[in-house]
């Protein structure tokens, strides 16, 4: 589903991304874990398009994507639920959702009655997004948002899903919900690349996982491997 082959990338004269390589297979969480600055965020950002890499390849759905706009990738099936959450405040959640919805249904006539099949799914996903669907999405909690969020990138009906730092910023009560969502949603089968702050809570619901530090994959394999590996138990997990 999705090939990272030795990608490089950065900001302005700052290289973040050393050659990084990752696979994500169809069906399967993959999760990418690590320290801050490891170049977690760096690597979905360029995956998604929104920053362009200097060298490597993207091979999405068994086509090239490196360099694309944004856009171009996500009408080939990508999905990028954004650290932040970055919720369009103003609108309200339901006008939030139908972004999401933007790249594969009409632009006109009909986008509203041929999104409401998604939109129920959606909601009952999200049972508090339906009560809340004409509310300003800026006023929702920051759970609430990141529900939102990840809601806005399943409206797309995508290959793949990206999911960067759900939980960050959450009380544990609500980031339990989400990882509860998480797991339902790797259930169903929807392919899922997770960046996230809490290892453990990662390799609880991973298939297989990579750890990141200082823009390369310094180690890899199933978190079984890795939860007695002895060097990302310490730095990671607690000893």
């Amino acid at each position: 589903m999705l090939v990272v082959n030795n990608l490089h990338a950065g900001y302005g004269m700052s290289e973040v991304l050393m050659g990084t390589s990752l696979t994500v297979k169809k069906g399967t969480l993959v999760t990418l874990i690590g320290p801050n600055g490891a170049g977690k965020t760096t690597t979905m950002r360029t995956i998604s398009g929104g920053l362009k890499p200097s060298k490597g390849e993207i091979i999405l759905d068994g086509k090239p994507v490196q360099g694309l706009e944004p856009s171009k990738i996500a009408y080939l099936g990508l999905a990028h639920s954004p650290e932040g959450r970055k919720v369009f405040g103003p609108l309200s959640v339901e006008d939030n959702l139908l972004l999401g919805a933007y790249t594969r249904l009409p632009r006109f006539f009909g986008f509203r009655t041929k999104a409401a099949p998604d939109l129920d799914k959606v909601y009952a996903l999200f049972p508090r997004l339906r009560e809340r669907r004409k509310q300003a999405s800026g006023t929702l909690s920051g759970g609430e948002q990141q529900m939102l969020a990840i809601g806005r990138a399943l409206m797309a009906n995508p290959k793949l899903v990206l999911l960067d730092e759900p939980s960050m910023g959450l009380a544990p009560v609500i980031v339990d919900e989400v990882f509860d969502i998480i797991w339902e949603l790797k259930k169903s089968g929807i392919t899922l690349l997770l960046v996230e702050q809490s290892a453990k809570r990662a390799l609880e619901v991973a298939d297989y996982a990579y750890v990141m530090e200082r823009g390369r994959i310094a180690v890899e394999g199933v978190p079984a491997e890795l939860e007695k590996n002895e060097k990302v138990v310490a730095a990671y997990l607690g000893s």
